[in-house]
């Protein structure tokens, strides 16, 4: 089962990090939580414990493994269903975007969608 591991991240509380054309985070490593508060903000959503719980095991095993974590291991892990998670995050490519992760290409995006 997967678990969140806190890491740590450089919080740049004036100065967000660069936001490619599509809004994805371009150095996943310029990340912090005012980043992601400020975009859900934006987009009317209030983060919960639930919410940093499924962020922090995203951007875990995105910058462990370098990959794309299975979505449906990720909800499962924070207890999550895809329902709830579209119903919170709008979708798995929002919630990558939230997570401050880099584009993730286009076949990912398609399913992510």
């Amino acid at each position: 089962m997967l678990q969140a591991q806190t890491a740590e991240y450089r919080s740049q509380v004036q100065d967000f990090p660069i936001i490619d054309g599509e809004g994805y985070l371009a150095d996943p490593y310029e990340w912090s939580i005012e980043f992601t508060e400020a975009q859900a903000a934006e987009q009317g959503i209030k983060l919960d414990t639930r919410h940093w719980q499924l962020i922090d095991i995203i951007r875990d095993k995105y910058l462990r493994l370098g990959a794309l974590p299975p979505m449906r291991l990720v909800c499962k892990a924070a207890n999550f269903n895809r329902y709830e998670l579209k119903q919170q995050f709008g979708s798995c490519l929002n919630l990558w975007k939230l997570a401050g992760l880099p584009n993730p290409g286009e076949e990912a995006r398609a399913y992510m969608g």
